[in-house]
């Protein structure tokens, strides 16, 4: 499809992780070399980068190669939970990130924001009860978001924090609860376009747009195997999936950031650029 008349998207693309610290600026330099101007560091099971120098070192490459860093927090958070001593972990967990990332440059960091307090409520999503309690979650992490959000106003770490939508249907983070702490902390947000197909079973393009119309959208995709409870797993991505996922947001005027998960990120990011390109 051609956009006639039309602004199209800026995507700048690159993959969910930058290997080790031994490695990360070869594999920035590798990146570079693809034409990809992003990458995603992976801090999924802990914040790997200790060090301040190694960290702007790494920073300090990425921006000589135009390449856009994000981080991406521990799996290990729930900002949601009944136990305090796991909120305040959890906290902790996001701010070293935001510490490490501002070493880095990076631009946001993105994290999983909980779980939901009565799962076994969600039988019936759409009964009053239901509601309640999810608006009280809503609450409860938009609460959370703010208080991570004033020490890093405070300390200067200049990163946006960014909850993400999730793909698990028993998991908070619908596109309507994200937005929803969005719109109540001003934080930012990441909208992982597989784990909307794995939720919804369909891309819900629509509901995506009505619900972010900012102009800088953080954005996953990759392939992804899901079932009634939505995600399983990451995949290989198909051409058709690029091609649908793509057109779509090649059509809207946005300066998107798309970082792929596939097993094979770069190898699949590389793929999805080059039929952007078409």
């Amino acid at each position: 499809m051609v956009f006639v008349g039309v602004v199209m998207s800026d995507i700048k693309f690159g993959p969910g992780g930058l290997g080790s610290i031994k490695d990360a600026v070869g594999n920035l330099e590798r990146f570079a070399a693809l034409g990809l101007r992003a990458c995603e560091v992976e801090f999924v099971y802990g914040a790997y980068i200790k060090n301040r120098e190694d960290a702007e070192r790494i920073g300090v490459r990425a921006r000589e190669l135009g390449i856009v860093l994000s981080v991406h927090a521990p799996y290990f958070v729930n900002l949601n939970s009944k136990d305090k001593d796991k909120i305040k972990a959890s906290r902790d967990r996001i701010l070293k990130c935001c510490e490490v990332g501002s070493w880095m440059g990076a631009a946001r960091v993105v994290f999983h924001p909980g779980f939901y307090s009565n799962p076994s409520s969600l039988a019936k999503k759409d009964s009053l009860e239901a509601k309640k309690l999810i608006s009280e979650d809503v609450e409860r992490v938009a609460g959370e978001i703010l208080k991570i959000m004033e020490v890093v106003e405070r300390e200067g770490l200049g990163v946006e924090v960014c909850p993400e939508v999730m793909g698990k249907v028993n998991v908070f983070g619908s596109i309507d609860e994200v937005s929803a702490l969005v719109d109540k902390t001003g934080c930012g947000f990441c909208i992982d376009v597989a784990h909307v197909l794995a939720r919804y079973g369909r891309y819900e393009f629509e509901r995506i747009e009505k619900a972010f119309p900012q102009k800088r959208w953080h954005v996953h995709f990759s392939g992804i195997d899901y079932g009634e409870k939505g995600e399983r797993k990451h995949v290989a991505t198909s051409v058709g999936d690029w091609k649908v996922v793509l057109e779509w947001l090649k059509g809207l005027d946005k300066d998107v950031v798309l970082i792929c998960e596939a097993p094979d990120p770069v190898g699949d990011v590389v793929e999805g650029k080059e039929i952007a390109s078409l």
